[in-house]
């Protein structure tokens, strides 16, 4: 049987090298991929945080209206002015007849400030049925 110590050692050094330059290259390879993909999440989590932001706004702006319309069939002006954990929200509402017009303002708190705003135009038939005629959905 032959020792390890008679086997041939011959490039041992250029293999080493060989060995740490590939190492050396995987590791930033692997750093720069790490990277990216932290640019690309917090790039994505901006987008999240902006879409839902009009979303809440868009959902502010509605609830106001749908506040300052509670009493639509029975008084000729109204207004509404509240806020929660989300944003602020404004309603206004005006009766002329049967003909009305309701705005809605919804702005959002936190990180991501957005505002939005709904317009409705309608009429009151036969009593209490209550019909919109447009609507108009700003972000």
């Amino acid at each position: 049987m032959r020792s390890i110590r008679s086997c041939s050692r011959a490039r041992t050094n250029s293999q080493r090298g060989f060995a740490l330059i590939a190492a050396v290259v995987l590791a930033v390879l692997y750093v720069a991929l790490i990277e990216l993909l932290l640019l690309d999440s917090a790039r994505e989590l901006g987008e999240a945080r902006r879409f839902r932001a009009k979303v809440v706004a868009a959902t502010l702006a509605e609830n106001g209206a749908e506040l300052a319309a509670a009493s639509l069939v029975t008084l000729d002006k109204s207004t509404a002015n509240e806020a929660d954990a989300q944003g602020t929200m404004f309603g206004n509402m005006t009766k002329a007849g049967t003909k009305f017009e309701i705005h809605g303002e919804g702005t959002t708190i936190g990180l991501v400030r957005t505002s939005a705003t709904v317009d409705l135009q309608g009429r009151i038939d036969d009593g209490n049925n209550v019909k919109i005629e447009y609507a108009v959905h700003t972000p």
